[in-house]
């Protein structure tokens, strides 16, 4: 996919991948200066994360870990330990 940069410098995000970042009138792109490629993405809205931590609830507050790592993946059977004899 390419665009041509005009003499202003700009260039025009092509349909499919606007559509993909779900890009839209005003919204902004930070640029990575330190990529030796040409590296942008959508920047988060002033405000955004705070916006999130507002309204997120965690779902495993007051939950052990081993008890919310198994609801996010599952339980996991572990190997038995070298070092016990399974006697």
């Amino acid at each position: 996919m390419q665009a041509t940069l005009t003499s202003k410098g700009q260039i025009t995000v092509p349909v499919k991948i606007r559509r993909m970042l779900k890009l839209k009138v005003g919204d902004r792109l930070d640029f990575d200066e330190t990529a030796p490629f040409l590296k942008a993405t959508k920047a988060i809205a002033p405000g955004g994360w705070d916006n999130f931590r507002a309204i997120w609830k965690n779902p495993y507050a007051g939950m052990p870990a081993v008890r919310a790592l198994e609801e996010m993946r599952g339980p996991v059977d572990l190997p038995a330990d070298p070092g016990s004899s399974g006697r």
